[in-house]
């Protein structure tokens, strides 16, 4: 769920607060763990970078979850922080175009 009135919390603190803090972890512990650069996790944990779907499956392996918990959160961070500032009609099918077979 998106929330409304602020912007979804980025992956990169669940993954910290969640995962490395209470696993005793260090980030150089897991990106070797993950054999990727530490400067990727530091990015992830620092909200400069976003999850991508190869991240997603590492983490998903790592810590026994699934990769569409990390590309969800990703997802709904991204949403919200882009949320529009304008709203849109949907737009409506014509009376004749409803009854009109494809």
């Amino acid at each position: 769920m998106i929330p409304e009135n602020r912007i979804s919390t980025h992956p990169g603190v669940i993954l910290l607060m969640e995962f490395i803090e209470p696993m005793g972890l260090t980030q150089k512990e897991l990106s070797d763990h993950l054999q990727i650069p530490i400067q990727r996790i530091n990015e992830i944990v620092r909200g400069k970078r976003g999850i991508t779907p190869q991240t997603a499956w590492l983490l998903s392996l790592a810590f026994d979850t699934t990769p569409q918990f990390w590309l969800n959160l990703q997802t709904n961070h991204d949403l919200s922080l882009n949320r529009p500032n304008k709203t849109i009609k949907p737009i409506q099918m014509e009376k004749s175009a409803e009854k009109t077979p494809a």
